[in-house]
């Protein structure tokens, strides 16, 4: 009887656990870049450059996006309110702001210049000129305002309601400190005030707009989107970038050991800073 050979081989070292492996996520470097590029688009902003710089007619017209900018954002309305009221054609009154908003795409073309806030403009202008067409009714040309305001009021006051108010994470990104002016109770509270005026413009648009298209009024609705639009807009955004400017100023994007409210959730900073002792009940509601 024969015995089994032995096998002599030495046996292949096993694939590590799962658990052993190296961990998997996002390196530091790729954390930074994002926190750059989020900072970069901070700064670009209107609230973020005026802010930045100051009030000065060449940083908001920047902001704006020059003088193309400003007529992209009004002479479409302009030109369909006036043809509207002249003729009364509905195709011709959505053609032509659409036809305007291509010329000025090209010129940005011709001068190489950024196209993606040219490009949301025209395909808005589209989308809005088709349902006017399909529905034969020339109120139905704001409908997608509507729906706009409604969609930017809700996603700002969201930021409120989560503790992240939307103003506050501009200053944060253009400070440098994207988490630490959450410590400052007072400079908290001040952006949540400020975020608060933004969402109050999305809603005072839906209020006085919404009320016109329900009654088929067309050209007093072509109106108020005139006025709450770039007139108001900007207003509101150089109010935000002074007071933003100022608290900048005051306490350099947080520096208090006062904590935010518990509601707004717990706080966490890079940097190598004390944790914050929980705020007084009397506190919660402070704005200064």
């Amino acid at each position: 009887m024969t015995r089994p050979a032995r096998d002599d081989a030495v046996p292949a070292p096993a694939e590590p656990a799962p658990s052993e492996q190296a961990p998997t996520g996002p390196a530091p470097a790729d954390a930074e870049q994002v926190q750059a590029r989020l900072a970069a688009a901070a700064r670009a902003s209107t609230v973020g450059r005026v802010a930045e710089e100051g009030v000065s007619w060449p940083a908001f017209l920047a902001a704006m996006g020059g003088w193309l900018g400003i007529a992209e954002a009004l002479l479409p309305g302009l030109l369909f309110l006036g043809l509207h009221l002249a003729t009364g054609e509905l195709l011709l009154s959505v053609a032509a702001p659409a036809v305007l908003a291509v010329v000025l795409l090209v010129v940005r073309l011709v001068r190489r210049q950024p196209i993606s806030g040219a490009l949301a403009g025209l395909f808005g202008l589209v989308i809005s000129g088709f349902i006017a067409l399909r529905s034969g009714e020339g109120v139905d040309y704001f409908v997608l305002g509507l729906w706009t305001n409604a969609v930017y009021g809700t996603g700002v006051l969201l930021t409120m309601l989560a503790g992240w108010p939307l103003i506050g994470v501009i200053a944060g990104l253009i400070s440098g400190r994207p988490t630490a002016w959450r410590r400052d109770l007072r400079f908290f509270w001040w952006m949540q005030g400020l975020t608060a005026v933004w969402v109050g413009l999305f809603a005072a648009r839906l209020a006085v707009q919404l009320p016109l298209y329900l009654a088929g009024a067309v050209e007093p609705l072509g109106v108020a989107r005139l006025v709450m639009g770039v007139p108001l807009f900007a207003a509101v955004a150089i109010a935000t970038a002074l007071l933003v400017r100022r608290q900048l100023q005051r306490t350099g994007a947080g520096g208090s050991a006062a904590a935010v409210p518990p509601a707004a959730g717990p706080v966490t900073d890079p940097a190598s800073e004390p944790a914050a002792p929980p705020a007084s009940p009397s506190s919660h509601g402070e704005f200064r």
